[in-house]
């Protein structure tokens, strides 16, 4: 299944995009797209739904964020073997963890603001996993039954916020607007091998970022069973998991977002996200 949210922000519906791209609404099944209407019983129930009985929703409405509610945004740094490399950065022997402030979420095609003092907003394509049941010590193993499923996630990032300036990355990778999620929640038996999907990223027409996630360090089941040491994982939390070479912090020389700069990203199978940049009040 597809799921979404669609609708003004703040005021999202739950959705679910049928097989000829019609959205369909879900609001008779389930109050939102996140919490207990991800755990296993819920997905099982609406896999069970004809999307044709459903309402159809009309027009073009505003996608939101695939996931409402969201408890933890967590992320993973230099995850991937070549972008630690164009970064000069060695492979870490263990997940570089960091956490995105919640409030950072937007939707997929959300403007995405620039935000005051920055010198350094930078891109990162990424595939995101959300949590679908509550995890903890879990293991390797058994850490795909966590998992409602995948998302495409924008890990904007302000780098000298980030590298330049004293303590730790989250705060140049949580600025308001820094974290658009969707426009799917695509559930995982849709989702064949989350190691083997090509993802891409372009800034106004230009390919940037052209990876796939068969380079990734730490794969899906071993991040989800590595967190899940450290901190318990519930329904509606999201993991970023790392993001391919092509940021722009890695360009010779380096290159970063403007005003009016536009940017397009996927992860294959699971949409396509468009944001406009633009400079914060």
């Amino acid at each position: 299944m597809k799921l979404l949210r669609y609708g003004e922000t703040g005021s999202e519906k739950p959705g679910l995009l049928d097989a000829d791209g019609v959205i369909r609404d879900l609001s008779g099944h389930v109050a939102d797209i996140g919490g207990k209407a991800i755990e296993p019983a819920s997905l099982a129930a609406l896999a069970k739904l004809d999307p044709k009985t459903l309402p159809a929703v009309a027009g073009s409405p505003r996608i939101g964020p695939c996931v409402a509610n969201v408890g933890k945004f967590i992320c993973i740094g230099l995850n991937y073997s070549d972008h630690a490399a164009e970064t000069g950065s060695a492979v870490p022997s263990e997940p570089i963890v960091f956490m995105k402030a919640n409030s950072a979420i937007i939707g997929p095609n959300d403007d995405v603001l620039i935000p005051r003092g920055s010198e350094k907003t930078d891109w990162e394509v990424e595939l995101a996993i959300v949590i679908g049941k509550s995890a903890k010590y879990v293991s390797e193993a058994d850490a795909l039954d966590y998992v409602a499923g995948y998302c495409v996630a924008h890990d904007v990032s302000e780098r000298a916020f980030q590298v330049e300036r004293k303590g730790q990355w989250t705060k140049g990778k949580s600025c308001d607007t820094f974290g658009p999620i969707g426009p799917w929640l695509v559930t995982k038996d849709e989702v064949a091998n989350p190691q083997d999907l090509g993802m891409w990223l372009k800034v106004n027409g230009e390919t940037m970022q052209d990876g796939t996630t068969r380079t990734m360090v730490y794969g899906v089941s071993y991040l989800v069973s590595y967190l899940s040491q450290f901190m318990s994982l519930h329904p509606g939390d999201v993991i970023a998991t790392g993001t391919p070479p092509g940021v722009g912090m890695g360009k010779k020389p380096p290159r970063y977002l403007e005003a009016g700069d536009m940017v397009e990203l996927s992860v294959q199978g699971l949409g396509t996200q468009k944001q406009t940049f633009r400079a914060d009040a």
